[in-house]
């Protein structure tokens, strides 16, 4: 609430460089502000008496805005890639999977790589662990384990997350 919407009779009132000028009518308030060329701009309404504050309100909200867009900037937006392989995986398919793999963690994104059994492939759950273990030890460099293999149903799933020093890059 800005100048003329604040309904309350009394607030505490602060100047612009933190200064207290104590409690006052609301209309006293204002007459302070409107001297100041400033606005009169209620910081905490729940507060007993309500807490007004005198500052320049467009500059208050420029300044707001300004640290939502540098927050959202220094943001990092974490996507999960997947790698399928299979148990029965040659070593040429495994090199390229494990590639692209490699390329996604260097990114920065998390890698999640899946296993599907298929018909009676998965009486040999230990085929598939093989495999993941395989992957785990050919990005160990780069990647640390953030989810151990599990099946699910029909498939087996491990999660990567590449580790700090390569989120840099």
């Amino acid at each position: 609430m800005v100048n003329d919407g604040i309904r309350a009779r009394e607030l505490r009132v602060i100047t612009d460089d933190g200064e207290q000028l104590g409690v006052m009518t609301t209309q006293d308030a204002l007459k302070r502000a409107e001297l100041a060329n400033l606005d009169l701009v209620l910081v905490s309404p729940q507060a007993k008496p309500p807490v007004a504050k005198i500052m320049d309100h467009g500059k208050f909200k420029f300044e707001q805005q300004k640290k939502l867009r540098e927050q959202r900037k220094n943001q990092k937006i974490v996507t999960i890639k997947e790698v399928r392989l299979s148990p029965s995986i040659d070593d040429n398919d495994f090199n390229t999977k494990l590639r692209n793999a490699r390329k996604f963690l260097e990114k920065g994104d998390k890698v999640k790589a899946s296993i599907r059994f298929k018909g009676r492939a998965i009486t040999h759950k230990e085929v598939g662990q093989k495999v993941l273990e395989r992957l785990i030890q050919a990005t160990e460099d780069i990647a640390s384990v953030e989810q151990r293999p599990k099946m699910d149903g029909r498939s087996m799933f491990l999660q990567l997350a590449p580790k700090a020093t390569d989120k840099k890059k």
